[in-house]
Formats: structure tokens, C-alpha cells, sequence
């Protein structure tokens, strides 16, 4: 009877250890989006697109600016396996100046938080 058990036991710690569980993961074609020298008042509407390279739906919960003025905009429908999504970022560009601001994307990736940036220099019109 304990060796019947003692192969159960093994046999189930084996099902366990080999089971993966499926997860997503997001491979975002750039990490940076610079937008150069731009005019203020140019547009300041940029995407950052992505792939979900994992075996399970991509939710993006939240994307996060540190400041007023830059909006970003996630996708409102999971993306599945092998699909590509895009994340919209607008830059408030009536501000003149140097650009360097951090978009925080929260989702149920492998890697769950991810750290997107946005560079560049908005020039005063002439």
C-alpha cells in the first residue's frame, strides 16, 4: 500500500511541475517614440504599437502618465495570441520644451508592469 501511494504521490508531483500555465507577453515594437523637433501646436498624437507574443489573451488593465499632459489610450478589447494592439499617446505639444515622459502599462502579461517612453523637443513658433 505505501509503495501504491508513494507512486501516486510521484506521479502527481510530476503532472504539477511539467503543467505550464498559458500566459500572455507583450513585445512592443519600440520602447521610445522620439518625436524630434516639433512646432508647438503640431500634433502630438503618437502609437506605440505591440504584439502579444504569449499562448494566452493580452488585457491591458491601465496606462499610466506621470503628468497631465500626456494622455495615453489602451486598447479596450483583449488581444489574442499572435495579434498586434496599439497604444495611443498624446502630447500636449502647446507646451514648449524639451519631451521626456514615462507611460506606465499595468496588464496581465508575463512581464505585468512595462515602462513605455516619449522624447523629443517642442520648438516655439516662429
Amino acid at each position: 500500500m505505501k509503495n501504491i501511494m508513494m507512486i501516486l504521490f510521484v506521479a502527481l508531483l510530476g503532472t504539477t511541475i511539467n503543467a505550464q500555465e498559458a500566459k500572455a507577453q507583450i513585445k512592443f515594437k519600440t520602447d521610445v517614440i522620439d518625436y524630434g523637433e516639433i512646432e508647438a501646436g503640431s500634433d502630438g498624437i503618437r502609437e506605440f504599437e505591440f504584439t502579444n507574443t504569449g499562448s494566452a489573451p493580452l488585457i491591458i488593465s491601465r496606462v499610466y502618465s506621470s503628468c497631465g499632459c500626456t494622455i495615453p489610450e489602451k486598447p479596450k478589447d483583449p488581444i489574442a495570441p499572435g495579434d498586434n494592439g496599439v497604444i495611443k499617446v498624446k502630447y500636449d505639444t502647446k507646451r514648449v520644451g524639451p519631451i521626456r515622459k514615462t507611460i506606465t502599462v499595468y496588464s496581465n502579461a508575463e512581464e505585468s508592469t512595462k515602462a513605455i517612453k516619449i522624447k523629443g523637443t517642442v520648438l516655439a513658433k516662429k
